[in-house]
């Protein structure tokens, strides 16, 4: 038996047990695997590897594979490298030393989570992770936008014996558990944080002390939240404000942990609504609380040094036009499905000469003029950190692969085509990250680990939370159409494993199961066949991330602040087939 860790995009980072038949199991042992894996993992041999390269449909070797990179980079003036979190272990970066080196534009945000982390840096200086028994010792779980059954199942132990409170347009999983459900309207999430300040402001139930001691800006704060007008701004929301001044008593009066998802960041102003919330908690003092605490995606590398940073320009990864650049070099991402607006994704690729370098023959690979396979986690070392919980995982090499090529083996044999110097062995990155871990009789854990992470001050430049104070939104929520959610699903992450390509509609849509529907919005339009679901309130439609045809109707536009992509800044209509 060997052990090593998951490394696909999931706050979980599971520890694994591998047996002499590669089978995987959950580790026992593990405080956060406890012998569980998820249907993603349990189902990670269901789909088959990619085990050759190819150039333009046709199979050919690795080394080939490799000679017409290279020619093709010395012959472009202009070349993209895109990575996306297809696996998450450090040792993905790698690459980018390389292409830095020859000159590559590179990405910046994310598709995923970027605008929401910006927010919780713009408040607390770094985002550090929420310990779980943070959690355990809390006594009311807010969920808000995140579908925790899907994207996070071990944590779901921790939340027996809590009251759970779910803020979330889709009646989820674990909503059906819940004491309360806010079904909010789609969009509203920072009104809802504002009207529940409101409440907790008008009974004088802030934490006084805490902001005198460790905030700033609170009463531009304050004079941010009074203009939200409580009659109107509850009509938008779309909820009874009884059950909003409700949930500000059981905030005031129990232990509160809020579950932050990337549901609430999709928007334009997705890093105010996140910041919004943080300043929600920060209002009733829940950072330095003991069983308290507001929890967004933890940033892995908060205080570590990160061999393969680069100096390169970006650009926001959600804007990219291919089509601007003679070649583009993908990592680790299916752009033609999880990109926005798919049409002008497909229009740019046909136009320059595209690379793959990856695990599968998704939509990308088979589109793309040269396709290079990578090696699954078994095959190759790696180490993987978790932006759910402090520990960290050792990734060793458990398997031979000769018909596919690390990130590592690329970038080393790269650099040895083109003369370059100054690459370190695998071992010795590995090690810079290790050597900076703190270990105890569990494991490692990230150096800056902490059981109340913020209780000695934050990390801003005046070392105080600063509250949020404005927001710029235009959107026009009363333009006709559908408010457009998407969704994490339990049987995928993003495009891997088992997807689900249905659209979803509310009872009210006056359709019915099997229905072909033409979906259309400013940007785009594709045909959808219907579930009906009772999930949904009206005036809403949902599909779950992977879907083939979702991008088709989204908008190739970052957040206000160029981080994250905003998949539901729209409005789509239905005109049935």
């Amino acid at each position: 038996m060997k052990k090593t860790a998951c490394p696909l995009d999931c706050y979980d980072a599971c520890k694994i047990v591998v047996d002499e038949s590669m089978k995987l199991k959950g580790d026992k042992e593990h405080p956060i695997t406890n012998g569980y894996l998820c249907y993603k993992l349990n189902h990670y041999f269901d789909y088959p590897q990619l085990n050759c390269a190819y150039y333009r449909g046709k199979k050919i070797s690795i080394n080939k594979a490799l000679d017409i990179l290279e020619e093709k980079i010395r012959d472009s003036q202009k070349i993209l490298h895109f990575r996306g979190s297809g696996n998450v272990g450090k040792m993905q970066a790698v690459t980018d030393l390389f292409f830095a080196k020859v000159g590559a534009t590179f990405t910046s945000g994310s598709l995923c989570d970027a605008a929401g982390q910006l927010g919780i840096r713009e408040g607390r200086g770094k985002n550090l992770i929420l310990p779980l028994s943070q959690i355990k010792k809390s006594e009311l779980v807010i969920i808000w936008g995140r579908n925790v059954t899907s994207t996070n199942p071990h944590i779901l132990p921790y939340l027996n014996g809590k009251t759970i409170v779910v803020i979330d347009p889709v009646k989820t999983e674990i909503a059906k558990r819940a004491s309360m459900h806010l079904q909010i309207r789609p969009r509203t999430d920072l009104e809802l944080a504002c009207m529940l300040a409101r409440f907790i402001y008008m009974q004088n139930s802030e934490d006084e002390e805490f902001i005198e001691n460790y905030c700033e800006n609170y009463d531009y704060f304050v004079d941010f939240i009074r203009s939200y007008r409580m009659t109107t701004t509850t009509q938008k929301i779309g909820v009874d404000i009884l059950d909003i001044a409700t949930l500000a008593e059981l905030m005031q009066d129990m232990k509160t942990v809020i579950l932050v998802g990337n549901g609430v960041q999709k928007y334009s102003h997705g890093t105010e609504v996140v910041r919004m919330i943080d300043s929600l908690g920060a209002m009733l003092g829940f950072h330095a609380k003991e069983g308290c605490g507001v929890s967004f995606l933890g940033d892995t590398s908060v205080n570590l040094k990160n061999p393969f940073e680069v100096d390169v320009k970006r650009i926001p990864k959600a804007e990219v036009d291919f089509s601007k650049f003679d070649l583009v070099f993908i990592q680790a991402s299916n752009l033609a499905v999880t990109m926005p607006n798919t049409k002008r994704v497909l229009d740019g690729l046909s136009k320059t000469f595209s690379v793959v370098f990856g695990l599968y023959e998704d939509e990308t690979a088979k589109i793309a003029d040269l396709v290079i396979p990578a090696k699954n986690f078994l095959q190759k070392s790696d180490i993987r950190f978790s932006y759910g919980h402090e520990y960290v995982e050792l990734m060793p090499k458990l398997q031979e692969n000769v018909n596919a090529i690390s990130e590592y083996e690329f970038t080393k044999e790269m650099f040895n085509r083109f003369g370059f110097e100054g690459l370190k062995s695998e071992e010795e990155y590995i090690e810079e990250f290790k050597k900076q871990l703190v270990k105890d009789e569990v494991g490692y854990k990230v150096p800056i680990f902490k059981e109340m992470p913020y209780k000695d001050g934050f990390f801003t430049k005046s070392k105080r939370f600063c509250f949020l104070d404005e927001v710029e939104d235009e959107f026009d929520m009363e333009k006709d159409g559908f408010f457009f959610i998407t969704a994490k699903c339990k049987t995928s992450i993003n495009s891997q494993f088992k997807r689900d390509n249905f659209l979803y509609v509310p009872i009210s849509a006056n359709l019915k199961d099997g229905d072909k529907v033409l979906a259309y919005s400013d940007y785009g339009e594709a045909e959808f066949e219907i579930r009906v679901s009772e999930k949904l309130r009206d005036g809403t439609i949902l599909v779950y991330s992977g879907n083939e045809r979702a991008n088709y109707l989204t908008p190739p536009k970052s957040d206000n602040y160029g981080n994250g992509a905003i998949f539901q800044e729209i409005k789509v209509k239905l005109k049935k087939g």
